[in-house]
């Protein structure tokens, strides 16, 4: 082989090496082409550039309902015009710059929100900068519920002529209807106070019969409580007989005498603040 064929050769082996080059560059960069942005690396344009360099508020609802999958014309009624002119064809990402209000109202923060597309103009997916941003979509959380009331200042009071009958312990229909008319506001006080039941009677009768009566009374209100859900822990029962009387009454006629004193015949249901 004569030098000119050596040339020659070494000629086409270096055209068929370009070539083989050439076509392999395009093979690598076809499948960028074909699918989706890259989405690993996310490169944000630097905020100054936005055309609304104030940013705009827009609708949390509507960001929520961003998904992958979504056109560019879907994408532009649900968001608007991307805020860094962006056009609507051949681009692959379009960013906004959103505000949001804080707690306080009129305090706000900013965010810049891109979303990237295939070569089709289908999203692949949403992002943030920063990216802690993202909790703006997070569901509004439910109120707290309120705090336990707890009962006032002055005790319930529940007379014992409706609660039992004459001379009883036992409550009567009535009377479980009126402890259950005060049930839920004890059940709900027992969450921050301790609850006192205290059975009086009037000063008819010795003092140790009326101590005993009044003691089963309190107790007898104190299990409706518990069987109604008031923690039985959280509730004592007490009876003080004649004491702490709330009339005094002299009538000489024994029928009048009871019906003065009724106001002292009770049951009164307090709250005691827990120690600290």
């Amino acid at each position: 082989m004569n030098v000119q064929s050596i040339a020659r050769t070494g000629r086409n082996a270096a055209a068929l090496v370009l070539a083989a080059g050439l076509l392999a560059a395009c093979r690598s960069h076809a499948p960028a082409a074909e699918g989706p942005a890259e989405a690993t690396t996310v490169a944000f344009p630097e905020a100054s550039r936005a055309s609304l360099k104030e940013g705009v508020y827009p609708d949390v609802a509507d960001l929520r309902r961003f998904a992958p999958g979504m056109s560019k014309r879907q994408l532009y009624t649900l968001l608007g015009t991307p805020h860094f002119n962006e056009g609507m064809w051949g681009v692959r990402e379009w960013n906004y710059l959103f505000n949001f209000r804080t707690a306080q109202g009129a305090e706000y923060f900013t965010c810049q929100f891109q979303v990237r597309f295939d070569s089709k103009g289908i999203a692949q997916g949403g992002y943030w900068k920063p990216a802690s941003c993202a909790a703006v979509l997070d569901p509004p959380r439910p109120p707290p519920p309120p705090a336990p009331a707890p009962l006032p200042e002055q005790p319930l009071r529940l007379s014992a002529d409706a609660l039992f009958g004459f001379d009883s312990a036992s409550l009567s229909v009535e009377g479980q209807q009126a402890v259950q008319g005060v049930l839920a506001q004890v059940r709900e006080a027992s969450q921050v106070q301790s609850i006192q039941v205290v059975g009086y009677t009037d000063r008819i009768g010795s003092a140790s019969y009326n101590q005993q009566l009044s003691q089963r009374r309190a107790e007898a209100v104190r299990q409706a409580l518990v069987q109604g859900g008031v923690p039985a822990a959280s509730i004592s029962a007490e009876g003080r007989g004649a004491a702490e009387p709330l009339v005094q009454c002299g009538q000489g006629n024994r029928r009048e005498l009871i019906a003065c004193l009724a106001p002292n015949r009770r049951v009164q249901i307090a709250g005691v603040a827990h120690p600290r």
